[in-house]
């Protein structure tokens, strides 16, 4: 199977902020802790909904449900960050990863079901998580549903390193192997495998439901 996928790469000092409209209104400082402490890009908040972070450039995510994802991280010595927002778990990949979920997903032979799985790539956003031990302002606590870190990204750490990559993208180890991160192909097939018992879960839970009612 041929790949193209890009390297990783830091984002443009124009891709660290914001774009358009979302330039407009108060500083955020949520926004300003992804663009400062990780240099991730970000794109303010508004009252009507949170920061976000974008996708494509330092990182990729792999999103699944929340149940699948934590049997997933016990399955595997994942070290990237790893989000949840209600029902949904968001595990940060390698930049590039998302172009190759459909092919691997048809190379491992799951592609003709309909898994719950989803890549967020190139152009992509997701919901901010409140930076780890910090309030939002005010003193509030988060909004109900809002993103929350399961394993937070840590300052003045290089997140690349921590995440599952394309075989031929993993960052080898000082002595030459590959890094303590799975790669894509592992992670995705595992993810697959719990994304699938997970809807065969749901379906044989409502033929109960509907054999009772």
């Amino acid at each position: 199977m041929e790949s193209t996928v890009p390297h990783p790469r830091r984002p443009l000092a124009s891709e660290d902020s914001h774009h358009g409209e979302d330039s407009a209104g108060p500083e955020d400082p949520v926004q300003r802790w992804y663009v400062n402490a990780l240099g991730w890009a970000a794109v303010r908040g508004t009252p009507a909904r949170p920061a976000q972070l974008l996708t494509g450039l330092r990182f990729d995510v792999l999103e699944m449900p929340a149940e699948a994802g934590r049997e997933v991280l016990r399955r595997l010595p994942l070290r990237c960050p790893v989000a949840v927002q209600g029902r949904r778990m968001r595990l940060l990949v390698a930049a590039g990863s998302a172009d190759e979920l459909p092919g691997l997903l048809d190379w491992l032979e799951w592609g003709t079901l309909p898994l719950d799985l989803r890549a967020i790539g190139a152009g992509g956003r997701f919901d901010a998580p409140l930076p780890p031990g910090r309030p939002v302002p005010g003193g509030r606590v988060g909004p109900r549903g809002a993103a929350v870190w399961l394993r937070p990204p840590e300052p003045g750490c290089a997140v690349e390193p921590t995440l599952p990559a394309p075989p031929f993208l993993a960052a080898p180890t000082a002595q030459g192997g590959v890094g303590g991160a799975p790669d894509l192909v592992r992670l995705v097939d595992t993810a697959a495998t719990q994304c699938h018992r997970v809807r065969l879960g749901r379906a044989r839970d409502q033929r109960w439901a509907s054999s009772y009612a």
